[in-house]
């Protein structure tokens, strides 16, 4: 990262600011065209769609599954790549992609019944399949590799400030997520399912542009320093210890990365089953839908002012700490589900999902620079994207198999806190590895 790029067309040494801040605006940006390749944003298509396929909603949830797993089996390249050619060349292909794919999305009715004629066969498999891999490219590019490139390129522009920029990143991008589902679903209204993928298509070709031209991979890469400091004074220089730059195999042998890795992997299972079954979950507990809905605003500002406040004390507090206030989060929500139908019930579970989301914006931004350095970060956080993918894919399937096996989703909360317990006592040495 310390050899100076020769080649550019926008030279971050010149910008009259310190270019790190461009890189916020313009990764935080990144993360939210990511949007059409996320949960929130392909769920708002699921009923026109399968519906234009002629699938049940089974059907298309297992096809969203399925591509999603492979999505998560493959991602670590993703990160290798990052590493070796740098955020912008990922980011760009990414982007172009992502935006590609939609318009496939777009035709799949139409190549799904020119399909069927050339085949001469009326089967589901045909939109099945082709679902599926149009879900696995949606989600390789769009919740995999843009998220993961756009993310990263922040937190290496960063050293002694990422928690402060993290913490303006996770208030924009959540208030963007959060409100995706209405301007998606109005686009559907006016234009149709087919023309939104479209009118999404052409915004990430475009914004593909802006990453070519304004992702830089490092400060030091262009003659700058982290956070846009001058020089490093001798006293400085004198205390300054380098941290190690672990590879993704060095990373892989650290109890750090495994009890961390595997909290935020909790959190994408329960969030994505919860948000997923929402109404199942709790009409199964005598709650109408209204209630069940209601939940989200709440939550989401309990996780916004979570990840505010301590993204920006992340830079003085050991993440440790942090950890264990994550686990707790678990615990709170693990045990609101399960006493759902009390009074203390619904407040726990706001409670407990937004700590958790609050945290989960802290510790995935901010825990693997600081521990393993930023030299082998891609792959490093590929292979921890892995896992988050991995468990949101699967935990539709696991809440679904619960009630239909035990006639309730209770067994899921039993899980939870069995996991969580595990993660707590083995998290007791899980220190920083530096």
């Amino acid at each position: 990262m310390s050899k100076i790029s020769k080649f550019h067309l926008i030279d971050p040494a010149k910008s009259p600011i310190f270019y790190g801040y461009i890189i916020l605006i313009i990764g935080t940006i990144g993360i939210y065209c990511s949007i059409p390749g996320q949960t929130i944003g392909v769920s708002v298509f699921t009923d026109p769609v399968k519906d234009a396929l002629g699938l049940s909603r089974n059907q298309f949830s297992n096809a969203y599954m399925i591509g999603t797993i492979i999505s998560s089996l493959v991602i670590g390249k993703a990160g290798i790549w990052f590493d070796k050619y740098g955020a912008r060349y990922v980011a760009f292909f990414a982007a172009l992609g992502l935006g590609f794919t939609l318009f496939l999305c777009s035709w799949s009715a139409k190549m799904s019944d020119f399909i069927k004629e050339v085949l001469s066969m009326d089967t589901w498999m045909i939109p099945f399949l082709l679902m599926t891999v149009l879900f696995f490219m949606l989600r390789f590019a769009g919740q995999g590799v843009l998220t993961m490139a756009s993310r990263n390129v922040i937190m290496i522009w960063f050293d002694k400030n990422r928690g402060k920029v993290n913490s303006v990143s996770s208030v924009a991008l959540s208030f963007g997520f959060s409100s995706s589902p209405l301007w998606i679903n109005a686009l559907i209204e006016d234009y149709g399912w087919a023309h939104s993928w479209q009118i999404l298509g052409y915004g990430l070709l475009v914004f593909s542009f802006f990453v070519f031209f304004l992702y830089k991979i490092s400060p030091e890469s262009h003659g700058l320093l982290p956070d846009g400091a001058k020089s490093i004074s001798s006293t400085e220089e004198t205390k300054k210890v380098m941290p190690k730059q672990f590879t993704l195999t060095e990373a892989k042998e650290t109890r750090a990365f495994w009890m961390y890795g595997l909290t935020l992997a909790f959190n994408s299972f329960f969030i994505t089953g919860l948000t997923f079954h929402v109404v199942s979950i709790f009409a199964n507990e005598g709650f109408s839908k209204e209630v069940a809905i209601s939940i989200f605003l709440p939550g989401s500002v309990v996780a916004v002012t979570v990840s505010t406040i301590f993204n920006f004390l992340s830079d003085y507090l050991s993440l440790k700490l942090y950890l264990y206030l994550m686990l707790f989060g678990g615990f709170l929500a693990s045990l609101g589900f399960l006493f759902l139908s009390t009074s203390a019930g619904v407040p726990m579970l706001v409670a407990g999902f937004g700590i958790l989301g609050g945290f989960f914006a802290v510790l995935n931004a901010v825990a693997w620079p600081r521990f393993f350095g930023r030299k082998h970060l891609g792959s490093i956080t590929g292979k921890i994207m892995s896992f988050l993918i991995l468990a949101s894919a699967l935990a539709p399937s696991i809440f679904s198999l619960c009630l239909s096996t035990f006639g309730s989703y209770r067994l899921v909360g039993y899980l939870g806190l069995g996991f969580l317990l595990f993660l707590t006592i083995a998290a007791t040495k899980a220190n920083n590895p530096q």
